[in-house]
């Protein structure tokens, strides 16, 4: 049997996650079980072991012990490393004022019951004015850490991200911060649970080609092979049919105003479990054996010049 406070899943998730992620129901408490022996001898390693946090890993791992083990180190030590992005991340004013932007919506149903999360960002209502990008991460992250929790499929199927171009300033192009980009993919690949399924670029203007292939550039290789350009968004429907899209967008997937509002509602609900972020993560000093170094995980970062967008 399950661990009792693990979260039931649909039919169609539970047929993925045995078909591809080598899912054993019966085998799930032990291999959380294995996960919490081998944390307890991490005296390096502050994490949680809850049920449903462990069982993200698992999943996101395929049941491999030995990958989980390392990806949910990883996780704490990115986190660590990249105190601007993760530390004291909560929803205050700023975060809220980002999700009411609607620069960045999950949307409410996944691409079919078992099929992976949408997430949707729009940059023209992005105010750089106001924010810098690492604000919009910091938003992103908290979604995160609340999927890792609540959103089976995100878990279990991975999710999508489409990237709405449309009447963005170019001046947002001058904002892009490539060594946090960087950094941001060997997160997404060695840290977090959820595996990106697709990066799909809708409404692409050609004078963005440079920029977008240098971010991408910076990307770890699988990642690379999974962005896509589309030139408007009729294109797009021939991967993502209409219906699963926003009514804006002329599908059935929710309104983003309410979408916003839901995702706010939710998200300030769970600020005491993000509150409680900053009592885990790793210490060097007390990692068995060799030191990770940020130079080690993230690469030689060299130097970027400021764009000049004409």
């Amino acid at each position: 049997m399950a661990p009792t406070k693990l979260r039931p899943i649909n039919s169609d998730l539970r047929q993925i996650a045995q078909v591809e992620l080598n899912e054993i129901e019966t085998r799930i408490e032990s291999d959380i079980g294995a996960l919490r022996v081998w944390l307890a001898k991490q005296p390096h390693l502050r994490s949680r072991e809850d049920e449903q946090f462990l069982v993200a890993f698992l999943r996101g791992c395929k049941y491999s012990l030995e990958k989980a083990k390392s990806k949910i180190d990883h996780f704490y030590t990115i986190k660590t490393m990249m105190p601007e992005l993760f530390a004291k991340n909560v929803m205050d004013e700023k975060n809220i004022a980002l999700c009411r932007s609607g620069t960045y919506v999950s949307l409410p149903k996944p691409l079919g019951p078992g099929g992976p999360r949408i997430q949707l960002s729009k940059y023209s209502k992005f105010d750089s004015k106001l924010y810098k990008l690492i604000d919009l991460f910091r938003y992103q992250t908290l979604l995160m850490e609340h999927q890792i929790q609540q959103d089976d499929n995100c878990i279990i199927s991975g999710y999508i991200e489409i990237v709405d171009m449309s009447n963005m300033s170019l001046s947002f192009l001058t904002h892009l911060d490539f060594p946090l980009i960087k950094r941001l993919g060997v997160f997404a690949e060695k840290g977090a649970p959820m595996r990106i399924k697709g990066v799909h670029l809708v409404n692409f203007p050609k004078e963005a080609v440079a920029v977008i292939n240098l971010a991408k550039s910076l990307m770890p290789s699988k990642l690379q092979k999974r962005f896509f350009v589309y030139k408007n968004i009729e294109e797009l429907y021939a991967t993502i049919p209409r219906e699963n899209l926003p009514e804006e967008y002329g599908g059935s997937n929710g309104r983003i105003a309410e979408i916003q509002a839901e995702t706010e509602k939710v998200l300030l609900s769970y600020d005491p479990y993000f509150r409680e972020n900053d009592q885990y993560g790793v210490n060097e000093q007390l990692r068995p054996g060799k030191h990770i170094s940020a130079d080690e995980l993230f690469g030689i970062e060299g130097s970027f010049r400021k764009l000049d967008i004409d």
